[in-house]
């Protein structure tokens, strides 16, 4: 089985860059990237040392609903190109692991899913994860803070 990692959803992004508000209603803050550490969730790069960036709740599923988490996410404040590359994006590649979450298609969590996961492995674990019929796609978050970092979803 093959998948690909998908950047936050546009729509979404394009909204808070024009200010519209985050997931908690309020508008992105303003910074300044101090570089390593600032994972752009629409590039899937770091943002620029000294590149402006937003912060703002984010929560990468459609409604609000228990299983919908929110937390923290960094974007390149100006406009960037959409990851659209295949195998890993350079942010999966930054710390020495990540946890990985297995959804539904109701976009619960798949219970027994959750695993924290070398980056090298996020692959391996991935494909194993999306084998299982009662999972659509994987959530990759930092295992540190929990922060979401991408979805990994099956090529069709």
């Amino acid at each position: 089985m093959t998948h690909h990692c998908i950047p936050f959803d546009q729509d979404v992004v394009n909204a808070l860059r024009a200010g519209g508000p985050d997931a908690y209603g309020n508008p992105a803050e303003q910074a300044i990237s101090d570089g390593a550490g600032n994972p752009c969730r629409s590039c899937l790069h770091d943002i620029p040392k000294h590149a402006a960036m937003l912060i703002c709740a984010a929560r990468p599923f459609p409604v609000a609903q228990p299983y919908a988490e929110t937390g923290p996410i960094f974007l390149c404040a100006d406009a960037c190109t959409p990851w659209a590359g295949t195998g890993l994006p350079p942010v999966l590649k930054t710390s020495p692991d990540y946890l990985l979450k297995g959804y539904g298609a109701d976009h619960r969590i798949v219970y027994g899913t959750g695993q924290i996961t070398r980056w090298q492995d996020i692959a391996q674990v991935t494909t194993g994860l999306l084998a299982q019929s009662n999972v659509a796609y994987v959530d990759v978050r930092s295992a540190r803070n929990n922060c979401f970092q991408t979805r990994i979803i099956p090529d069709t």
